[in-house]
């Protein structure tokens, strides 16, 4: 569903509904004020704070390493690290809804219910801060309008999720972001997956910023998907970023961290966006880690 919107609450998905009001820029008050700028103070910008975006395959409920048990040190992580995007993958509808009541009441989520065969990629945000304006998804496949569509030999059907959002505190700021989980067995489906995103993104104009999150299931610098990715004009928050913690491979096992292991997991931008820091969030508890991945962090400035 797509469309300028105020957000309202239905079964813990978000929904858009009835179109907002417009709101008066700052500054068009009237012609007193330019008669009066140049004797009153001036003042001094209000510096907006980075917008800190993760991305993190949750891992479904799995008997091996059961939710429940993980979900405790999930909560932790999330409430500690409070960023105000997160795109999740793996996530199935009970799963989200945990997710979703652990980051407590200044969030909420968009995606599909998580169910059956097909997983969804939530993205999760803090409402004090954002507001969605459109949102859509699109299926991986040569019928991406198509529910649970999978026609290019991947292990399970893939999707994206596509949130634009306003920023309240970037005087109404907009920028997209994108989130998804490529093929984990097939590199024909995930390079036929990254060039449908990259014709997506180049379809949503060179007007606002893109943030792309996800498990690619390929390493960076060595694979096609993230080649052609980059090739449509994106760039790797990692290798912009000002600061970068460790690095590790971001996908572990439950095993000890890698250093300088295999990335799989990336926050992608258009070239526009500022990377402050970069990092790898190695928490856990007594050895417990709330998944089979490391959450990725980004803490950027839009403009």
């Amino acid at each position: 569903m797509t469309g300028s919107a105020r957000p309202t609450r239905r079964a813990g998905l978000r929904t858009l509904v009835a179109a907002a009001a417009a709101v008066p820029l700052l500054g068009t008050a009237g012609s007193s004020a330019a008669r009066h700028e140049s004797s009153a103070p001036r003042r001094r910008a209000r510096r907006v704070p980075p917008l800190e975006v993760m991305s993190f395959n949750l891992r479904v409920p799995a008997t091996k390493d059961p939710w429940p048990l993980r979900r405790p040190v999930m909560r932790t992580l999330l409430r500690r690290a409070a960023p105000q995007v997160i795109g999740t993958q793996e996530g199935q509808f009970t799963q989200l809804r945990n997710v979703w009541a652990d980051l407590g009441p200044h969030y909420d989520w968009i995606g599909t219910p998580g169910s059956g065969n097909e997983e969804s990629t939530a993205v999760y945000y803090d409402v004090r801060r954002l507001d969605p304006v459109e949102h859509d998804v699109f299926r991986l496949s040569d019928t991406p309008t198509v529910p649970g569509s999978n026609t290019w030999g991947g292990a399970f059907p893939r999707l994206v999720t596509r949130v634009r959002f306003r920023d309240r505190l970037d005087a109404g700021r907009e920028f997209h972001v994108l989130n998804t989980h490529l093929d984990h067995r097939g590199e024909y489906a995930r390079t036929r997956a990254a060039a449908l995103i990259a014709e997506r993104i180049r379809g949503l104009g060179p007007d606002l910023p893109v943030l792309l999150t996800g498990d690619f299931n390929a390493v960076a610098h060595a694979s096609a998907a993230y080649d052609t990715l980059l090739a449509c004009g994106l760039v790797d928050t990692w290798d912009t970023a000002r600061r970068r913690g460790p690095a590790y491979g971001t996908f572990h096992g439950y095993q000890a961290l890698t250093p300088d292991g295999d990335r799989i997991d990336w926050i992608l931008a258009t070239p526009g966006v500022t990377v402050h820091r970069s990092w790898l969030d190695t928490f856990a508890v007594g050895g417990q880690y709330p998944s089979d991945h490391l959450p990725l962090l980004a803490s950027v400035s839009l403009g």
